[in-house]
């Protein structure tokens, strides 16, 4: 199955107030995601994986212990997870919703403890890669991070918030201060109604 890039799902300015200003976007979803898709139906072409899903791409040629990862899943799975990134953000959508408020707190003690979790895993992530909110296999839910592409499905887990810390997702807005990005990512972009959505 051909990968397509997707719309965003709000204007390239919409964000701008909150803190992910329309040049990043441009650059980070017009360009950067673009070669993911690009790339990636160059190198599945022709091979087993040509008519197979984006999910079954994702775990079919992940590498378990790999120190790097080959192409189809560098390309497949950066695929994958700026597709839930887009997603996940919005100009919409600042207050948690109760249901997604009470795992939360189940989980972590307070909302404001697992934004403190989530910004520190992000910020303490070495290199690029990625920090993920997710439901684990026994239903639980987990802080994890993951260097480059690598993601929640390689693990069987459900993703319900992914947020990119490669340098290219912030520097535009924040230059190297990835906290700050983090810290706004968290106060400002997500929208919360897409999170619960995935619960």
């Amino acid at each position: 199955m051909a990968f397509t890039l997707p719309e965003l799902p709000y204007a390239h300015d919409a964000l701008e107030a909150l803190g992910m200003s329309k040049e990043t976007l441009e650059f980070h979803h017009d360009i950067h995601h673009k070669a993911y898709v690009d790339n990636g139906n160059k190198l599945i072409a022709g091979t087993e994986w040509e008519n197979k899903s984006l999910e079954e791409i994702v775990v079919g040629t992940y590498q378990p212990g790999a120190v790097a990862q080959n192409g189809i899943f560098n390309n497949a799975s950066q695929h994958w997870n700026h597709n839930l990134f887009w997603e996940i953000m919005g100009p919409t959508g600042k207050e948690i919703p109760a249901k997604l408020e009470e795992a939360l707190v189940a989980a972590f003690g307070s909302v404001e403890k697992f934004k403190e979790d989530f910004a520190a895993a992000g910020a303490g992530q070495f290199g690029s890669g990625w920090v993920w909110l997710v439901k684990d296999k026994d239903g639980s839910l987990k802080i994890t991070k993951s260097e480059n592409g690598v993601n929640p499905l390689c693990f069987g887990q459900t993703a319900l918030l992914g947020c990119d810390v490669w340098e290219h997702s912030y520097y535009i807005d924040f230059r190297n201060k990835r906290p700050a990005y983090l810290s706004n990512f968290l106060d400002k972009l997500v929208n919360w109604d897409a999170v619960a959505a995935k619960l």
